[in-house]
């Protein structure tokens, strides 16, 4: 009881890969926890962007050409038009809004694990909507740094060898 907060928070730093957090070791993470990939499409089909019923068939392939589980499934159509929809997988979810009249559709693809390839789902669903072109930014999320504290690197490298998160413009989907 006599301690303060900072000193129960962290009673000893040990090692790269752990920390004791109230008494309590606790592993940190040795890479990125997830991959977080933001997506802009552009010049999709309206009709398909349009259709609860396609826009949900299409996430759920994507998510079964990344190689994950699917566990839920949620839609909805608005009136006059435009969709939003999520697929809930046990690797963690990818969800969608539509804009019709303006061809475009907004994806977040959020994968966790080493099963799952989010960049396939996120090829698939680009090419099922027929899109001209995609933005993409990928943020690798759940990477500890020296304190044991959780963060995120969005679209650049770090400053050893391997790249941790991708920004890229890719003109032609197919």
């Amino acid at each position: 009881m006599g301690q303060s907060t900072s000193s129960r928070l962290f009673l000893e730093v040990g090692s790269r890969c752990s920390f004791t957090l109230w008494g309590v070791k606790v592993l940190k993470a040795p890479g990125a926890l997830g991959t977080h990939i933001i997506v802009e499409l552009s010049d999709c089909s309206p009709e398909i962007l349009s259709d609860v019923d396609r826009v949900g068939t299409i996430l759920v392939a994507a998510a079964k050409e990344a190689n994950a589980e699917v566990l839920q499934t949620a839609f909805h159509r608005f009136t006059p038009q435009g969709v939003s929809g999520v697929v809930v997988i046990a690797e963690s979810h990818l969800s969608i809004h539509t804009w019709p009249e303006y061809g475009y559709a907004a994806m977040d693809i959020y994968t966790c694990g080493e099963k799952t390839d989010p960049w396939k789902a996120c090829r698939y669903a680009a090419a099922a909507f027929h899109a001209k072109q995609m933005l993409t930014t990928e943020v690798r999320r759940g990477m500890t740094n020296e304190d044991g504290v959780y963060t995120h690197t969005v679209g650049r490298r770090t400053a050893g060898a391997e790249p941790v998160a991708k920004n890229r413009k890719l003109s032609v989907v197919r």
